[in-house]
């Protein structure tokens, strides 16, 4: 299963348009700083969306999102205008993102896959009780390996193929690293509730 219907509110609220003004595309090419800022501005809420995601904190967001952009502009001659704009950018901005992650975590920690199947994987519909806000704040408390192979699996769609040869690692770690961000994630939900009913005990003991 690729994807909890709660995913799709992931961009819900944050994604630019896809048709940007012909002039301020055409001002981009020819390096105008002013065009350049009113692009930044048209594009940053759905470009933030998606660095969030694959950060730990808005800080670490902020220069990839800066990064990626200053790839963007760079490479703007480069982009085929039969694609979709923002799929072009997303495409760097996850670039971005995935060799952020390369450079400050050399080593991938996972968890086998035999060690997985004996854990209970709990109920993948408390995903769908969350905010646009709750759900992305359980991404991005994932450990960093999960939650790369998170994003591009369930929200990014990329195979485990590609992981594999995005992230340096085997198909099996792919894999396995997506089991444990799922489990992380329910885990993480549910551990609440289940806080929530010993105090209802507790009172009713203490009351």
């Amino acid at each position: 299963m690729r994807t909890f219907s709660c995913w799709c509110r992931i961009y819900q609220g944050v994604s630019a348009g896809e048709h940007i003004p012909q002039h301020l595309l055409e001002g981009c090419l020819k390096h105008d700083r002013a065009c350049q800022q009113a692009f930044y501005a048209h594009y940053y809420g759905y470009a933030m969306s998606i660095c969030l995601r694959y950060t730990a904190s808005r800080d670490e967001a902020q220069d990839v999102l800066n990064d990626g952009f200053l790839k963007v502009f760079t490479r703007l001659e480069q982009y085929d205008r039969a694609r979709s704009l923002k799929g072009w950018i997303r495409r760097i901005l996850i670039n971005t993102a995935i060799d952020t992650y390369r450079q400050q975590h050399k080593h991938f920690y996972h968890d086998s896959l035999e060690v997985l199947q004996q854990q209970e994987l709990g109920d993948p519909s408390a995903l769908d009780q969350l905010s646009y806000e709750e759900l992305l704040g359980q991404i991005r408390a994932l450990t960093p390996a999960y939650r790369a192979v998170f994003n591009l699996y369930v929200l990014d769609g990329y195979t485990h193929e590609e992981i594999a040869d995005i992230l340096g690692i085997s198909i099996g770690t792919s894999k396995s690293n997506l089991s444990r961000a799922r489990l992380q994630l329910q885990q993480r939900i549910q551990q609440p509730k289940k806080e929530h009913g010993k105090a209802k005990v507790v009172d009713r003991a203490v009351g």
